[in-house]
């Protein structure tokens, strides 16, 4: 192994509630140091060095290309008889948005890489308004996420308005006439402490053609400050305002709803529906007039009420549907159309221990009558009505062999058909996917999809993927990586750890805060019982993570670098005692705790990955990528803990650093995904020992 880059060691040590926290690497914070700048350099010219001419790279990137071309293709937003949708064909780098009218017509609205052939720019949101007739959307260049709002004329294809910014993940509700809409928006720097205006937003009323600096009326969030995010929302007739609050990624939120009838838009009378509950809480009014209250309040895995809007306080719910034992509730959908419907139904949305299905009830009562047929165990995107009512839902679907579908649901006959389907050809691979269950370090059963090809037997080169927080749950999808991973003879294993929302709130808060060490045992127990069960070894064992879920790999490997052969950090938080000082590190405080209070430091030091390299260690190959437009979660946690790494370890496998530019965490083209996946899995091939000969 070439030697690794001169990385110095800084004397740095602080006393942090009586702990001497040592932190050599601090200088790396800084990326426009001229240190951090050349270490930088050396570390891709390593990286290029080891990676580049690693074998079956070419086959691989082919195949990947191959996976990929399947395409995409969004669920429709209808407006009246017009319809709205995002589509990416195999020659296209990111989904483009349509719109399609009576005649079935389509046109492109927003083509990203039209706007910039470089790849760079994203789409990161889009809302028509009531009629159709105008549309707001976001747009991001660089991959910063910083959101730049617009509005389009949909006739026409022409901008009227923009850009608006401040506006990251802004969320926008039009009024009836598409004259106004109310949305959300940052403080400007000068009108907030330095360095905090990503942290203050408030809600604003915006008509359009206006300045929003100075024209713009706010609604709500003065003397709110630690509110980080807003969601706002208005009924299809216009009459209801709601405003939801949440601060940071907190699983509670406050919400707000007021009758625009009897206020003017610009000064609603907002009336508490839900304060200082730890719950969390949506309404929506329906054309009937009924409020229905989404909640997890007093019930984990979430229920369906019903309420008078006028008077929407909790002792008023009704449930609707009630708690399952089992499932999770995640969606649901009004169809009370009068075109043939012998009586109104509700769609309901539910995973069952990661796997969807949608049931049918009566929307009167809630009693079920049915349930909507899927073409297999998958994933279920959102459910879509037409705003106007009717008989017909949409939902987008997808599974381990299946690209991105859309699937119609007709409730007078009660069948489901495919409505569309990825616009690209692809051949795919033979698989065999199967759910395990197997405990926990403290005997909690946990589930994990074991993915591999139905001929193959004995130990293999094997993935373990996890992610374990905020409340994400990870169910089956396509995946180019995944398939090209398995074809070619390897185990791939996506492992449901707490942390997540697989089994509801109560399995979120299990690895949230001081109970974070649970997901890191979830994903040590997943690792043995691969290699209980005779699918892989440890070295033969690679894991991989990403954002939160790079914390999870950080941790496992200083925790257990024996159990692993092979790391792919990505977009990691590592150093967990500075990390609240970066990116959205404030907003993040709920899951994880923060470093000013002397107990929850205490939670944050014992696992924290940067904190926990031991000189002399064999520590597993391990391969960190970053992405230099990153706002969400800065670098610098991969730089310092790849240097501490490179610093300690007492093995000869390669410890490297991926650092992409114009990039930012999430988002990206094609062409840069093939890349990025093409570097990470011949990276983990050529130390498990997996071949792509084609």
């Amino acid at each position: 192994m070439t030697p690794y880059p001169p990385a110095h060691r800084e004397d740095i040590v602080e006393e942090i509630h009586g702990h001497r926290v040592a932190d050599p690497y601090r200088w790396l914070e800084d990326v426009d140091d001229d240190d951090t700048r050349e270490w930088l350099s050396a570390q891709d010219e390593l990286f290029h060095k080891v990676v580049d001419d690693l074998p079956g790279r070419d086959v691989l990137r082919r195949r990947l290309r191959e996976l990929l071309g399947a395409g995409s293709v969004g669920s429709p937003i209808w407006r009246g008889d017009r319809r709205f949708f995002t589509r990416r064909t195999a020659d296209q780098e990111h989904p483009v948005l349509y719109t399609a009218g009576p005649d079935g017509a389509e046109r492109v609205l927003i083509d990203p890489t039209a706007l910039d052939p470089d790849g760079t720019t994203t789409l990161d949101g889009w809302q028509p308004d009531k009629e159709g007739r105008r549309l707001a959307y976001k747009i991001s260049q660089g991959g910063d996420e910083e959101s730049l709002l617009y509005v389009m004329d949909v006739e026409s294809g022409e901008t009227i308005e923009g850009p608006i910014d401040r506006a990251r993940y802004s969320s926008v509700a039009w009024l009836p006439g598409g004259e106004a809409y109310y949305y959300t928006r940052r403080l400007h720097a000068r009108d907030v402490p330095e360095g905090e205006e990503q942290y203050h937003r408030r809600v604003y009323l915006h008509r359009v053609g206006t300045e929003p600096d100075t024209d713009d009326v706010l609604i709500f969030g003065e003397g709110r400050d630690k509110t980080n995010y807003y969601g706002v929302g208005v009924s299809r007739d216009g009459r209801w305002l709601t405003v939801s609050s949440s601060q940071g990624t907190a699983p509670r939120n406050d919400l707000w709803i007021a009758d625009l009838a009897a206020s003017a838009p610009e000064r609603p009378a907002l009336r508490a529906v839900q304060e200082g509950v730890d719950a969390e809480t949506g309404l929506h009014v329906g054309r009937d007039g009924r409020a229905y209250v989404f909640t997890d309040r007093d019930a984990p895995r979430g229920r369906l009420c019903v309420a008078d809007p006028a008077d929407p306080s909790p002792a008023g719910w009704t449930d609707l549907i009630p708690e399952d034992p089992e499932a999770v509730l995640s969606d649901f959908a009004i169809l009370d159309g009068t075109d043939g419907l012998e009586r109104p139904k509700l769609l309901v949305g539910w995973t069952r221990h990661a796997i969807s299905e949608i049931t049918v009830h009566d929307l009167e009562t809630g009693e079920r009558l049915g349930q909507v047929p899927t073409p297999g165990l998958g994933s279920i995107g959102g459910i879509v009505e037409r705003p106007e009512g009717g008989h017909e839902a949409w939902f987008g679907y997808t599974d381990n062999v299946t690209p991105s579908a859309v699937l119609r649901y007709d409730a007078r006959t009660g069948e489901t058909t495919t409505w569309a389907t990825a616009p690209g050809s692809v051949e795919v691979p033979e698989i065999e996917a199967r759910q395990v269950v197997y405990p926990s370090r403290d005997g909690t059963d946990v589930r994990m999809l074991v993915i591999s090809r139905p001929d193959a037997s004995g130990a293999r080169p094997a993935i373990l993927y996890g992610y374990g927080g905020f409340n994400i749950s990870l169910t089956p999808a396509y995946s180019a990586s995944i398939l090209a991973w398995v074809e070619a003879g390897g185990v791939y294993a996506i492992a449901n750890l707490r942390g997540g929302s697989e089994e509801g709130e109560e399995w979120h808060r299990a690895g949230m805060r001081e109970r974070k060490q649970n997901v890191f045992d979830d994903f040590h127990a997943a690792a043995e019982k691969l290699v209980a069960d005779g699918l892989t070894t440890s070295d033969r064992l690679a894991i991989s993570g990403g954002s939160n879920g790079g914390l999870l790999v950080g941790a496992a490997l200083t925790q257990r670098p024996d159990l692993y052969r092979a790391v792919v950090c990505s977009a990691p938080l590592l150093d967990m005692v500075r990390y609240e000082r970066f990116g959205l590190g404030q907003t993040w405080n709920d899951e994880y705790g923060t470093a000013d209070d002397p107990e929850e430091f205490g939670w944050l030091i014992g696992y924290s990955p940067y904190h926990h390299v031991h000189p002399g260690t064999a520590y597993p190959a391990t391969l960190f990528t970053t992405f230099g437009s990153d706002t969400r979660v800065d670098p610098l946690h991969a730089r310092k803990l790849c240097a501490a790494l490179q610093h300690a370890t007492a093995s000869d496998l390669p410890v490297l650093l991926r650092d992409e530019a114009e990039v930012g965490h999430s988002a990206r083209s094609v062409s840069r995904s093939v890349d990025l996946t093409t570097d990470t899995l011949s990276f983990i091939a050529a130390q498990t020992g997996l071949t792509f000969d084609g």
